[in-house]
């Protein structure tokens, strides 16, 4: 298989699509191969919306590709379409990676819809935070997955995560695969097995677009590294318990032996991502001043929502996510503290990651804030904390964008290049859990795996 003439054949890209215009193409292309491609409905959101699933081909086993766990997160829908029509175009790509393929281009419409003021401009950094929404864990596709042991339980699963387990309970599949993106940090990825060959062709993909590796800091304290820009998945119950939600998708794969893979690719590029040179800052300084000006920021807008606190009468998504935003920026600069090492010298590529975390997590407060105001704003509730506070909010949001502005420098990255990136990983990844010696990867197999978890997790904390 050439996987990279697979990746020139994806055409350029200028948007993310909306709700209604992935059920259009779904439809579209259901009607477009007839008897190749079928369309069914596995769910229906909290709200409303069916939850839809596009099959195609026949082989003897089955990948679940799940687009779009996160909302803020829309590359997957574009990934689906075009890994979709690779399929449909090329009779012998299917033959032979020998898969039955279902895929979910949207997992969570109902948070998709309420990002979708910048889908039409994806490149715009300041829209992009101004328009972000990003569930509480608790109402996150990928973090609601029944998950037990060590004295912890959760089944309290979303209705969108309930259809995508019933969708895996029903095919076992092989192998599944979560689209996830990043902002201003290089691609990545996060596989559940210890698999240096499998890793070292997944970090290749993103340098034939010319797409900068993640060598800044990892997303989570204590990850395992399998190869440069490789980790261990997260997930498993003792993540779980530190924020009290349900296990990822991994866990839930676990059970059919299935091989997990998320990639992860960013919006935003900058070549300091991926340089390794030393510094003259050690990186315990570097580290140190950015758990510094987080803590400040979790402090001036934990003011924030306590001076409108006993104000707030609408239970918006947007106020669980600020709630729940706030908990997790403070247990994530905990989890940092102490793991400096040692004098050695901080990289350029750590000193440019830990700023862009900060602003990362600036961006996303604020405008999650605001929204929150804005919609008691919306319903008449303008007491003088919520008109202060909204202003306050206003304020702290166009000064964190112009120092993101001025400290960044980066451009952002044509989504071609994404959608490339991560069709090309589905086809190296399916093929590698094609040719696995493992049990439970055929529809007629018994199902396999382990109900509590994959095991060898990473670290404690979860994916901010």
């Amino acid at each position: 298989m050439d996987v990279r003439a697979q990746m020139l054949r994806i055409p350029d890209l200028d948007r993310f699509p909306s709700v209604d215009e992935t059920h259009a193409e779904l439809d579209e292309l259901a009607a477009r191969h007839p008897g190749l491609v079928s369309v069914r409905r596995i769910g229906t959101s909290r709200l409303g919306d069916p939850l839809r699933v596009l099959s195609v081909g026949e082989g003897p086993r089955d990948a679940v590709i799940i687009g779009g766990p996160h909302p803020n997160e829309p590359i997957g829908a574009l990934t689906v379409g075009r890994l979709v029509r690779l399929l449909c175009e090329d009779a012998s790509l299917r033959r032979e990676l020998g898969y039955r393929w279902h895929l979910i281009p949207c997992a969570d419409p109902d948070g998709a819809r309420l990002n979708e003021g910048w889908y039409s401009h994806p490149g715009d950094r300041r829209r992009y935070a101004r328009h972000f929404y990003r569930p509480a864990w608790k109402d996150q596709v990928e973090w609601t997955f029944p998950i037990s042991g060590e004295e912890y339980f959760f089944d309290r699963s979303i209705p969108e995560t309930a259809a995508v387990m019933r969708l895996m309970d029903e095919v076992r599949p092989a192998f599944v695969y979560s689209l996830h993106n990043g902002e201003y940090t290089g691609a990545y990825f996060y596989i559940n097995r210890r698999d240096p060959a499998l890793a070292a062709r997944l970090a290749e993909l993103a340098d034939w677009e010319g797409i900068p590796l993640h060598h800044g800091e990892p997303e989570l304290p204590g990850s395992v590294m399998v190869a440069p820009a490789v980790y261990m998945t997260p997930g498993g119950v003792r993540q779980a318990r530190t924020f009290g939600m349900g296990g990822g998708s991994a866990d839930y794969a676990a059970r059919f032996g299935a091989l997990h893979l998320i990639t992860e690719v960013p919006y935003w590029a900058d070549a300091r991502i991926c340089d390794a040179t030393p510094t003259a800052t050690p990186y315990a300084e570097v580290l140190k001043a950015g758990l510094a000006a987080q803590r400040e920021m979790i402090d001036t807008l934990g003011r924030v929502m306590e001076a409108v606190r006993r104000d707030l009468t609408v239970q918006s998504p947007f106020r669980r996510s600020a709630e729940d935003m706030f908990e997790t920026y403070r247990m994530c600069a905990d989890g940092w503290e102490g793991l400096a090492d040692g004098d050695r010298p901080a990289t350029v590529a750590e000193r440019f990651g830990n700023r862009q975390t900060l602003h990362m997590r600036r961006l996303r407060f604020t405008g999650t804030v605001r929204r929150m105001l804005d919609a008691e704003a919306a319903a008449g509730n303008l007491t003088p904390a919520v008109r202060e506070q909204r202003a306050r909010v206003r304020e702290l949001f166009e000064c964190w964008c112009d120092e993101a502005d001025a400290d960044s420098g980066g451009h952002p990255i044509p989504i071609r290049k994404l959608v490339a990136v991560q069709v090309a990983a589905a086809l190296v990844a399916a093929a590698h859990a094609r040719d696995l010696p493992s049990p439970g990867h055929t529809r007629d197999a018994p199902t396999t795996g382990d109900r509590a978890g994959t095991g060898g997790r990473p670290a404690e904390t979860g994916r901010p």
